[in-house]
């Protein structure tokens, strides 16, 4: 396990409006108001797009992503951590549940979900933490990496 103790900085509350791309948006955000490290809350509606839903086998490195389209507007509770890449780059990864018509679906939104008029954001800043999203060649990953790290 790796540890390191911050302190909450700025907080932010958005509204994302009807065919903004996540995570995109907010990763453009960040990289706008100079927040590097910060703790994401997302609720509302999703129209499209596609989620990552595991790999199609547990054991081969690097994974093979299994992508689950998100056809029509879905419900979506989603919380995801923003951190910087190797380059400093605010990189986020969110992890949601997306719901219609009694059927849940669950997963990474990296490669693009698209909000369905009504989105709202809450951003905690993570002030005081040395971290970032670093390659992992195993898994093909960015992971996380806390406390001294070299880029």
């Amino acid at each position: 396990m790796q540890i390191a103790e911050g302190k909450l900085g700025r907080v932010f509350v958005l509204r994302l409006e009807d065919g903004d791309a996540v995570p995109d948006c907010l990763e453009e955000f960040a990289r706008a108001k100079g927040l590097t490290m910060g703790s994401v809350l997302l609720i509302g509606g999703i129209g499209g797009g596609q989620v990552v839903s595991g790999p199609r086998d547990s054991v081969r490195l690097p994974p093979e992503p299994m992508l689950l389209p998100i056809d029509g507007a879905h419900e979506i509770v989603g919380v995801g951590l923003i951190a910087p890449d190797k380059d400093g780059i605010p990189r986020m990864h969110m992890h949601a549940a997306l719901g219609r018509a009694g059927q849940t679906k669950a997963g990474c939104v990296r490669p693009g979900i698209i909000a369905w008029h009504v989105g709202e954001v809450v951003i905690y800043e993570i002030l005081d933490v040395v971290a970032a999203r670093l390659p992992d060649i195993a898994t093909g990953f960015e992971l996380l990496q806390v406390g001294s790290w070299h880029g």
